[in-house]
């Protein structure tokens, strides 16, 4: 099942070539790729805090290279990423294959899936949101893919640029989400698609950025019922 793209390509395209162009080297800034042991595993535990115990059947949306799926594959979860560059998803491949971890990476828009209703257990994305022109449709892409139960879980944060760059010069009045959003909005973001159960914690460990956080980030997750 998929949905018409409400706001056109020109935006998506713009933003397709953005990442296209940083995939390279996307992972060596030291908060987007993992540098060291102490980092790696501090993100393990996060994420396990957040996923549980029990493998689930996950989809990563806006996946790079494959930074959080890798890491939900290494939780044993059944991982598939999602992206909407291609140059990102040929490094997400390089590195599974590198490191042996199981995970499935293919080109898609997070607006609109190719993923049968309910289809699973929990849909995840770090720093997506802000980059899309529909994120409130997302939302409910992503709702609909997740079965009664399962979980909505984002790694985001609220950043305010001094001024837009590259690409998004042109496109940032399209991104309504541009700047990121505090969890408190965000969290009423998920109550109004209908998530329960909403929780969410600041990320403020300089381990998981290599470096003193300059944003606010938080992880937020919420439940669906349907």
């Amino acid at each position: 099942m998929t949905r018409p793209d409400q706001n056109g390509g020109a935006v998506k395209e713009l933003v397709r070539q953005h990442w296209n162009g940083r995939a390279m080297t996307f992972d060596d800034a030291s908060q987007h790729g993992t540098h060291s042991e102490e980092q790696h595993e501090q993100w393990l535990s996060v994420l396990r805090e957040w996923t549980g115990d029990e493998p689930l059947a996950v989809l990563d949306i806006g996946c790079g290279t494959g930074v959080i799926s890798l890491l939900l594959a290494e939780l044993d979860h059944d991982v598939t990423g999602v992206d909407f560059a291609p140059e990102m998803l040929e490094r997400a491949r390089e590195k599974a294959e590198r490191t042996s971890r199981s995970a499935d990476f293919y080109r898609g828009d997070a607006e609109a899936l190719a993923v049968p209703d309910d289809a699973l257990e929990l849909v995840t994305a770090r720093h997506l949101l802000w980059t899309l022109p529909n994120p409130e449709t997302a939302l409910e892409e992503w709702r609909r893919v997740v079965e009664p139960g399962g979980r909505i879980l984002v790694i985001e944060g609220y950043w305010n640029h001094a001024e837009p760059w590259d690409e998004y010069e042109a496109i940032h009045d399209d991104l309504p989400m541009y700047d990121g959003r505090p969890p408190e909005e965000l969290r009423a973001v998920f109550e109004r698609h209908g998530l329960r159960e909403i929780e969410h914690e600041p990320l403020v460990d300089p381990v998981l950025w290599g470096r003193e956080p300059r944003h606010e980030y938080y992880i937020l997750a919420g439940t669906v019922s349907k």
